[in-house]
């Protein structure tokens, strides 16, 4: 299954690693607000290496994490913080139905 067909499935989609401290701490923001991501684990997936080509035409270097949010590439770790810290990421998940407003 290719990139774009994974992230049509659900409202949030994290493309990682395993072994990534980064793509773990990424997640566990996410989870944080009560939202249950899709998380696909590049270098466990038989077509793991297929995808990482994929996000990397996309545009995402490093290829993870790669966070789409509402069908969107958001970007990595760097442009998740930087929505954090505007304050604006809630409201991205929220407008995604990625999470409720009760969370």
């Amino acid at each position: 299954m290719a990139v774009m067909d994974l992230v049509g499935q659900r409202p949030l989609v994290i493309f990682s690693k395993s072994n990534c401290c980064i793509c773990y701490s990424i997640t566990q923001l996410f989870y944080g607000f009560g939202a249950n991501p899709a998380i696909y684990e590049l270098d466990q997936l038989q077509n793991g290496k297929q995808l990482e080509r994929e996000l990397v035409a996309l545009g995402q270097q490093p290829s993870a994490p790669a966070v789409f949010i509402g069908g969107k590439l958001v970007g990595g770790s760097n442009e998740i913080m930087s929505l954090q810290v505007r304050g604006e990421l809630k409201s991205e998940l929220l407008r995604a139905k990625a999470i409720h407003l009760w969370n």
